[in-house]
């Protein structure tokens, strides 16, 4: 009872609080709704939009079941999640947040997914897109696209090992959604579940793209809600001097492991948004960069209080649990980091030693001399499109021709 009393209390004094500094900054309010309000409607609505549609057709013809069919032995021994968790994670990745969280509740409420899978698949299906970290962060910000390749690479290695090692939550708990039949012919057994899909829809073309419009609609609505109430918060928490007196603590820890200070106020804004934590990162000048990439690593990896907000509300709605999407976060967040430290001498200073004449080349005057095209961002975009296609290539090869067992766990 205690407990509840305190929670009460403490609600209470944050909207009183909350509403206060709105009523005393009104003009900070109006510039952060502004800002939150910019980055929805020009980034956010556009980008998500589609993907959101299709996803939704996808699902609602089984294209998705058809796809899961034959990735089912893949991603069952690495993550063990159904074949369909796949595309989950192929769509988070070219789509963004929180497309993962949209398309684990959904699978999980069309029955494709158990609970425990639809939470252990939304851990690690939750990432930046490549778009927002090439042409955004690495040269939008850093104006350098060899940092995007630093920063992508670890951003999606680390989710990767997120998902591995997610594998393991809940692993006394039953686990598969339904036992995977060992076919003689993949290919005609996905065919099958395609078409049964389609005849089970009753509903006409017309209705079903009328929903999906609707249903992703109404999603966005509500993130774009989320990342202005954040944006308000985070340059009302600017404007008082919170940030700054919590960023002296900060300072004092990145002091003890040898981290510039300076970048502690970019870290804490990187917790509320990763899109101004991470300009302000790259803004600061007397920082190493290699600190800058890591701790931009950081903040993508941890997504962020306004993204973590947009997940809960997603998949609230179907009483899924936000445990294992925090830990997730939590891990991604320690590795990542790690990660692009480890490929910062194959991806960034080798490639900066090749196109230069000199050894070492100061970070604001390699900065200006520099020279991006769209033609470098295309070709890197489309190699990474090339791996995946090959990769799945391979996946298909694979299930065609080795022989199928159930794995065992």
């Amino acid at each position: 009872m205690k407990k509840s009393y305190f929670i009460t209390l403490l609600i209470f004094i944050t909207l009183v609080l909350l509403t206060s500094m709105i009523i005393s900054h009104p003009d900070v309010a109006f510039k952060g709704s502004i800002r939150g309000l910019d980055m929805w409607w020009g980034i956010v609505f556009p980008s998500l939009l589609p993907f959101f549609i299709l996803s939704e057709l996808l699902i609602c013809f089984g294209i998705v079941q058809f796809i899961g069919v034959f990735l089912e032995p893949v991603m069952r021994p690495l993550f063990r999640v159904p074949g369909v968790g796949a595309f989950v994670w192929a769509m988070g990745m070219a789509s963004g947040f929180p497309s993962g969280a949209k398309l684990s509740a959904k699978l999980y409420k069309e029955g494709e997914l158990t609970k425990l899978e639809a939470e252990r698949l939304n851990s690690f299906t939750n990432s930046s897109n490549p778009l927002f970290i090439f042409v955004a962060v690495s040269v939008g910000f850093f104006h350098n696209v060899n940092i995007g390749i630093v920063l992508a690479l670890s951003h999606y290695f680390s989710n990767a090992i997120v998902g591995l090692l997610m594998r393991f939550y809940g692993r006394n708990q039953p686990n598969y959604s339904r036992s995977e039949r060992i076919h003689s012919n993949r290919f005609k057994y996905a065919f099958k579940v395609l078409h049964e899909k389609r005849i089970n829809e009753k509903r006409p073309i017309g209705k079903i793209l009328g929903d999906a419009i609707g249903s992703s609609v109404q999603t966005l609505l509500m993130i774009g809600g989320f990342i202005i109430v954040f944006s308000v918060l985070n340059m009302l928490l600017l404007e008082i001097g919170f940030i700054s007196h919590v960023g002296k603590v900060i300072a004092f820890c990145f002091s003890k492991i040898s981290v510039n200070q300076n970048l502690s106020t970019p870290f804490l804004s990187g917790l509320f948004e990763i899109t101004l934590g991470s300009k302000l990162v790259s803004e600061l000048n007397n920082s190493t960069l290699l600190q800058q990439v890591a701790l931009t690593s950081f903040i993508l990896g941890f997504g962020g209080f306004s993204i973590q907000a947009q997940v809960a509300s997603i998949i609230s709605e179907v009483k899924m649990s936000m445990k294992p999407y925090l830990i997730g976060r939590l891990l991604q967040s320690i590795i990542a980091p790690i990660l692009a430290i480890i490929f910062w001498k194959p991806f960034y200073l080798n490639k900066l030693t090749s196109n230069s004449s000199h050894q070492t080349v100061p970070v604001m005057k390699f900065f200006s001399e520099k020279h991006l095209s769209l033609d470098s961002i295309i070709s890197t975009g489309s190699l990474f499109t090339i791996i995946s296609l090959y990769i799945y290539l391979l996946i298909l090869i694979y299930q065609f021709w080795i022989k199928k067992k159930k794995p065992q766990f």
